[in-house]
């Protein structure tokens, strides 16, 4: 499982080969059963995530008990919550293995140990970072921008892997709509 990671980092990273094996040979990998609670909203995070086989599921629970879907990370996607630097440190967010899971586990307190030892690795991760944040301002407006119809059209294109792997209603919620709106437009198309 660690070549997925080590393929992974490649696409942001000119490190060698044996540098790549070197910093992926302490990373510890742990397999979790589906419903595995991995963060719990209002909890401080201390682990960060990369999903090499699964699913994880971002949700959050409102004052009045609704749940919301934010995000799916499946395979070859980081899973972080960063609240480290605000002054209130919890998540607001949940996350859960809405499939059986195999993650790389990182420590969060130990990042900056990371970097110090590979600096490399420092700028492999700002440059994955600003891919990711450029993906999610982009899907943001899009999302803002577009109809019911269009998002589930546009989730489509971009992540059809995840229809037959969520249940409906989570993925309805993940679109902003009811699981009924999200049926009719699925016989509609």
């Amino acid at each position: 499982m660690k070549e997925v990671l080590i393929r992974y980092m490649k696409r942001y990273s000119d490190m060698s080969e044996s540098k790549l094996e070197t910093i992926v040979s302490d990373v510890p990998i742990e397999k979790y059963k589906k419903g595995t609670l991995l963060l719990e909203q209002g909890e401080v995070p201390q682990t960060c995530y990369f999903v090499l086989k699964g699913c994880v599921r971002q949700f959050a629970v409102d004052e009045d008990g609704r749940e919301t879907t934010f995000n799916f990370f499946t395979e070859e996607q980081g899973v972080t919550i960063f609240t480290q630097h605000t002054p209130e440190k919890a998540s607001k967010y949940s996350l859960i293995c809405a499939e059986d899971c195999v993650l790389v586990v990182g420590d969060l307190s130990t990042e900056q140990q990371m970097y110090d030892m590979h600096p490399e690795l420092e700028t492999m991760m700002r440059k994955l970072f600003e891919e990711n944040m450029g993906e999610m301002h982009d899907d943001l407006a899009t999302f803002i921008a577009s109809r019911p119809e269009e998002r589930y059209k546009a989730f489509l294109e971009k992540r059809p892997d995840l229809i037959n792997r969520v249940p409906q209603y989570q993925l309805a919620s993940l679109l902003g709509m009811t699981p009924e709106s999200l049926s009719r437009i699925k016989r509609r198309l």
